[in-house]
């Protein structure tokens, strides 16, 4: 073993079915790392957190530290090739990021396990000699510019900064995190400085092996995988640096005991009530935050929310932790309101004050804290693999705070009983120190403040405890009690031994009510189990008017479920019924020993399905906020609806959906629901530990209840009746272009969605796609983000419209107006034709190995290989066996191949190429808008003036979907 480098044996405690190895070593450069073997990973990862985030930004130097984040991706010595990291790590069937947070800062990323060596050498090279040119310097000062643009009319950003503004201006939790223009660029160059100068100052200053933790995660055994590390880290130099420390609290007197009214973006009125507290991470095998917040957030009868809704005066609760650090932490409980709660916040305040008044009367009850240290053990030792670059950023962000036998718990395990602890973070719930923050449009007029960063307009008032007393003593006299024993928990943990070890589902049963796919688990051997029931219901969508009476019949069924069901989720057997296409789908996941007792009462409430009008009206008012609330989505969202809207026959607008909504009443719905379910066809899937007679009986026991009986609520489709997945179809050498204004007058961002229309599902001209896709992604984005620096959301992705292939450009930009973005897109393809003729057989070989490997990634949980194959039910594609039939199509493809595809479908002015363009444009930009339009069309361009008129004049594509649904009896 070499001279200063140690290797410590620790038991870090394990899920018992995690068969993955563990071992934490120190290298010689005081680095310590944390190494996972995996055999039978189909990726490796590996993650860095670095202790320093923005709260070392330097004054007048805002979002240093996140600037030097996106700087360290450019190039090093070692690979001075701009972005050959990134392109790297994408064409290897990778992906990768980083984050910057208060005191970390994270990167992160994941490749195919055959080129792991390469990539983290690449990767190591950030923290041993990063290049940092002056010339990247300028262009990534834009892109932190335009990441900052894209936050600054987000409510979660702007209310997250106000809570922040009102803090002691002393204290790091004041300051601006992100950065922008002005605090990187202008402002430094008024008083003399180098921002450049200064970014390598604060790498020098704050980067140092000895204050970086690393987890590598792979396939290798882990003196393998010691050893690959200890070559490729070892050289991060160790400058001793002091691990950065920022000690005491953000909130002083003046900060406490006060109402922040603020307006938001967005319709909706909010209330968040915060509390500075001690952080849990000095207690957290006794976890007081995780007890209290289960109880204040708990949904059940008796909870403050159960009581809340029942008033009609709020929407959603959350409770818990948040913003936390070593030094100081603040309990939040955040509370949705309605338009009438939004008139007792008084009342509500002094609720939430009566149930932590409960909470102190009731004493801490062991039996409650017991109940939950259960569920989290249950959790932990059952939990799902999930993706290694998120499993591997987790693990180095807990070594920064736990132990390193609890490295893999983290605080998910409360394990030890301290009334005596909980009590004191309760008594911290006090009128004396809350701060609450309450965001409303009523505001409007009626503040006297503005915040520096975001421009959120708020007004501030100081609140006497003996106020909120008041508030307490008025509020309504209800019954408020602690939640009942768990009756979901699951004590039938074992595995049923599928008899079937088959590989693909296999169809059950199929009858004039019902197909029903099976699919047992042989991969994953954990007690869980998913359900599926997609009610196909002809009426649901047969006009704008039902589709919004079915968007709010599964609301207001999820509304009726959920004092009884919220245990259930505690527990870890989740639900939800959502509309469909042609319907609604109910859902079922999690541990598999009381889902169908979840399940027949959810099917008995469908069944017996009521109106209550009280519920009605709280349902209609929330979805009317959200749809009235479309246009604040980003620019590049809406312009991906706009493509939708083109591209998908039979999809009602939402502008048409809004306008029906506000006279819609109770009644509507009384009469629509028995309509709706009046004809209805069930196509079920039903995957996990769980067996096949069961999986009949639970459909029979479904189908009794709807369609048999002497007065069915259902009756079976007709053979015409079966839905329908209809694309248009775009002709060939045709470029279709759609423009509109940006729904929000106040955003400067344009955006653009370019969409190439290749083919109708096939698996050799779906490798194809995906290959050219592959290859073009990251050259993309180096040309369009890095290089030109259109914005920082720049995307090149698949596209899949019902089995309909194709590909898409998304970008969103304050830089350029549609119009030129798509120019720019038109001349990124002309010079990606270069590249795609002039790439190397060993080049080509290599992609299509990458693409191979990540077609053969095996399922990592049986939510993952449940979502897969319910996407080619849904789709009525129904290949199961697509990814092993695409890798053997993949293997046949040559170079000439790609370039021949690429010159029919995807080349700029190719004869038989399909392509739309939606350009949607921001105020920045609204004087081109007409201009635009009023441009002389370019031949074999055709300009859509109305999605309905164009839409019913184009042909389609025939569909997968119902070709299986005839049943002949």
């Amino acid at each position: 073993m070499a001279v200063g480098k140690e290797q410590v044996t620790h038991d870090i405690v394990k899920p018992r079915t995690d068969k993955r190895e563990y071992r934490r070593i120190v290298l010689r450069n005081s680095l310590e790392v944390l190494l996972v073997s995996d055999p039978d990973t189909d990726k490796s990862a590996a993650s860095m957190t670095v202790n320093v985030g923005s709260f070392s930004d330097p004054e007048g130097l805002e979002g240093l530290a996140h600037f030097l984040e996106h700087m360290l991706f450019y190039a090093s010595e070692k690979y001075p090739l701009e972005d050959s990291y990134s392109k790297y790590i994408t064409e290897h069937g990778g992906s990768m990021n980083a984050f910057t947070a208060s005191e970390q800062t994270n990167y992160y990323f994941e490749v195919n396990v055959d080129c792991f060596e390469e990539a983290l050498d690449r990767f190591a090279q950030f923290f041993i000699k990063p290049l940092m040119s002056p010339d990247a310097t300028m262009r990534e000062i834009k892109a932190v510019d335009s990441e900052n643009q894209k936050n600054l009319l987000s409510d979660g950003w702007r209310m997250h900064q106000l809570q922040r503004h009102i803090s002691s201006e002393s204290h790091p939790f004041h300051k601006f995190s992100t950065g922008n223009w002005d605090t990187l660029e202008v402002q430094p160059k008024a008083k003399g400085l180098d921002t450049r100068h200064e970014l390598l100052k604060f790498y020098k200053n704050n980067y140092s092996s000895n204050v970086m933790h690393l987890v590598v995660y792979a396939k290798e055994n882990l003196d393998k995988v010691q050893s690959l590390v200890e070559n490729i880290f070892q050289d991060i130099p160790n400058n001793n640096c002091n691990r950065a420390n920022f000690p005491g609290q953000p909130c002083m007197s003046e900060h406490l005991q006060v109402l922040v009214r603020a307006i938001p973006i967005k319709q909706g009125h909010k209330l968040r009530i915060v509390w500075p507290i001690t952080p849990e991470i000095h207690h957290y095998k006794e976890g007081p935050c995780r007890y209290l917040g289960h109880l204040i957030g708990h949904e059940g009868e008796g909870s403050l929310y159960y009581v809340l809704k029942t008033l009609g005066w709020a929407t959603g609760l959350s409770a818990g932790e948040s913003d936390s650090t070593m030094n100081f932490s603040f309990f939040k409980v955040g509370i949705d309101l309605t338009d009438v709660g939004q008139e007792h916040m008084q009342d509500v305040v002094g609720l939430l004050f009566k149930y932590i008044s409960l909470l102190k009367e009731s004493g801490i009850c062991q039996w409650i804290f017991d109940e939950l240290s259960a569920i989290c053990e249950t959790k932990f030792h059952y939990q799902d693999k999930i993706r290694p670059i998120d499993y591997v950023v987790n693990l180095s962000l807990n070594m920064q705070f736990y132990p390193p036998e609890d490295w893999l718990v983290g605080s998910s395990l409360p394990s030890k009983f301290n009334p005596n602890l909980i009590g004191m973070v309760l008594d911290q719930l006090s009128v004396d120190n809350v701060r609450i923050f309450w965001e409303s449009k009523n505001f409007e007029g009626k503040t006297d403040r503005v915040e520096q960063w975001y421009g959120t307009a708020y007004s501030i008032e100081k609140i006497s405890g003996p106020l909120i007393q008041d508030w307490i003593q008025s509020a309504p006299d209800v019954k408020l009690h602690l939640p009942a024993s768990n009756v979901f928990i699951p004590t039938d943990l074992s595995l049923k031994g599928a008899c079937e070890k088959v590989e693909f589902p296999i169809l059950l049963r199929k009858s004039s009510y019902s197909t029903i796919w099976y699919k047992p688990d042989t991969m994953f051997f954990t007690p869980k189990a998913y359900v599926k029931i997609d009610f196909k219901c002809p009426h649901a969508d047969i006009s704008p008017e039902a589709e919004v009476l079915t968007e709010i019949f599964t609301r207001l069924l999820m509304d009726y479920l959920n004092e009884y069901a919220y245990s259930a989720q505690v527990a870890g057997l989740y639900y939800g019924i959502s509309p469909a296409d042609s319907g609604f789908q109910v859902t079922l996941i999690g541990y598999n020993h009381k889902l169908r007792i979840l399940l027949e009462t959810i099917v008995e409430k469908i069944a017996k399905f009521s109106v209550k009008p009280d519920r009605f009206l709280v349902i209609k008012e929330t979805v009317l906020k959200e749809y009235q609330n479309f246009k604040f989505q980003k620019p590049y969202q809406q312009a991906l609806y706009y493509c939708s809207l083109i591209l998908q026959d039979h999809t009602w607008p939402l502008m048409e959906e809004l306008a029906i909504l506000p006279h819609l009443g109770a009644e509507d719905l009384v009469k629509f629901a028995p309509t709706l379910l009046s004809s209805a066809y069930l196509e079920c899937y039903i995957a996990g530990n769980i067996e096949r007679n069961e999986s009949e009986t639970m459909i029979e026991h479904i189908e009794d209840m709807f369609f048999k009986g002497t007065n069915p609520i259902s009756r079976p489709l007709y053979p015409s009746q079966h839905p329908t997945n209809r694309v248009v179809k775009l002709e060939r050498g045709i470029g279709y272009f759609y423009s509109a204004e940006g729904l929000n007058r106040n955003d400067e961002n344009s955006a653009l969605v370019h969409y190439i229309q290749v083919h109708r599902d096939d698996f050799l001209q779906n490798v194809k796609l995906q290959l050219f896709a592959l290859v073009a992604k990251q050259a993309a984005f180096h040309q369009l983000r890095t290089v030109e620096q259109l914005g920082y959301i720049t995307v090149l992705m698949q596209r899949n419209d019902s089995g309909i292939r194709g590909v898409q450009f998304i970008i969103q930009s304050t830089v350029k107006g549609p119009r030129n973005i798509d120019l720019r897109v038109e001349s990124f393809l002309e010079m990606f034709e270069k590249k795609l003729v002039d790439m190397t057989i060993e080049e080509f070989k290599s992609n299509v190995n990458a693409l191979v490997d990540m077609k053969l990634e095996k399922f990592k949980n049986l939510r993952e290989e449940s979502g897969f194959y319910w996407r080619e039910i849904a789709d009525g594609t129904m290949k199961f066996d697509r990814r092993e039939s695409e890798v053997a199509a993949l293997k046949t493809l040559t170079h000439q191949d790609l370039i021949n595809f690429f010159n029919e479908h995807i080349k700029v002015g190719a004869p038989r190429k399909r392509s739309l363009s939606v350009r949607v444009y921001g105020n920045l930009h609204s004087s081109e808008y007409s201009a635009d339009l009023d441009q002389p069309l370019q031949p074999d361009t055709v300009k859509i003036d109305d999605i309905f008129s164009f839409r019913r004049s184009q042909p389609l594509y025939g569909s997968f979907k119902g070709a299986f649904g005839n049943v002949k009896l």
